[in-house]
C-alpha cells in the first residue's frame, strides 16, 4: 500500500486543497491536509472498484452520509471490470517500470488486503 505524502504535498503546494480531493487506496502518514480519503478498500490490486475509475470520472463525496460513489452505471462498471479481467494476470496491476524484490513479492503473497486487516495469511 503506497504512502501518499508526495501527492498530498503536491496538492498543497499548488494551493488546490480547497478545490481538489484525493481519493486513494494508499495510506497517509499524518502529514495530510485538505480532503484526503485513504485506505479505500478493497484495494485496486485486489480487484476493488477503485481500480475501475478513470481520468474524468465524476466522484460524489457525501461526508455527512459517509458515501463515496463514482457516477457510473452498474452496467458501465461491469463493462470496465470485464475489460480489466480480460487482461488475465495483468488485471488490476499498474503499468509501470518498478523493480520489486523477491522478499517483497513473498511478503505480498502471504499478506491479506487492507480491508481484511493487512495480516499474514497462514
Amino acid at each position: 500500500m503506497q504512502e501518499m505524502l508526495y501527492p498530498t504535498s503536491y496538492i498543497k503546494a499548488k494551493h488546490l486543497g480547497k478545490a481538489c480531493a484525493l481519493i486513494t487506496d494508499g495510506r497517509f502518514s499524518g502529514g495530510t491536509s485538505g480532503l484526503s480519503i485513504g485506505h479505500i478498500s478493497p484495494e485496486a490490486a485486489a480487484g476493488g472498484n477503485i481500480g475501475l475509475v478513470k481520468d474524468g470520472d465524476v466522484i460524489e463525496i457525501d461526508i455527512p452520509n459517509r458515501i463515496i460513489r463514482v457516477q457510473l452505471s452498474d452496467a458501465e462498471l461491469a463493462e470496465r471490470r470485464k475489460q480489466e479481467e480480460a487482461k488475465g494476470k495483468a488485471a488490476f496491476k499498474p503499468v509501470r517500470d518498478r523493480k520489486v524484490s523477491n522478499a517483497l513479492k513473498l511478503y505480498a503473497h502471504f499478506v491479506s488486503s487492507a480491508d481484511l486487516g493487512g495480516v499474514r495469511i497462514l
